[in-house]
């Protein structure tokens, strides 16, 4: 894991790759539950006897649910530290090039591509690359952006 102390480090690591996560097996019982909490039951994802002869030959993840892990495998790529607060200010450029079929590995690769003075503190864009093991395109890349502020207030 990277640890980075401060935003002295945090600019100096701009354009560096942190690192990869660990792999992850997305289960039709993942693609449930997150169907479940959106409400986004299409077939594509849920019914695998039905997408056994769709365009993929079986079911796959939300994309959404690829762009939601990326918090918890970020957790062991990088730590920001060293500051007073950090919060998730949001996304750019998300993009979904290639599926993530039912009980496939994936893991993510972050950069930091950008720091940025904001009052207070720094914007921290984070690009975010999600691999499928024995795929050539990656499912996933989205820039993340992270207000740290060096002060509460």
């Amino acid at each position: 894991m990277r640890v980075l102390t401060g935003l002295e480090e945090i600019r100096a690591a701009a354009g560096e790759h942190l690192g990869y996560s660990d792999y992850q097996v997305v289960t039709q019982e993942d693609i449930d539950a997150f169907a479940a909490l959106t409400g986004d039951h299409q077939w594509i994802h849920t019914d695998p006897a039905r997408a056994a002869g769709g365009p993929f030959g079986a079911t796959i993840a939300h994309g959404l649910l690829t762009l939601s892990l990326g918090p918890r495998h970020a957790t062991s790529i990088y730590r920001l530290d060293g500051m007073a607060l950090s919060v998730n200010y949001g996304y750019d450029k998300i993009r979904f090039p290639a599926p993530v079929p039912v009980n496939s590995k994936i893991r993510l690769g972050a950069t930091i591509s950008s720091v940025t003075d904001v009052p207070g503190g720094a914007q921290v864009a984070i690009t975010f690359v999600w691999e499928v093991a024995g795929q050539p395109k990656p499912a996933c890349v989205a820039e993340m952006l992270i207000r740290v502020l060096t002060s509460e207030r």
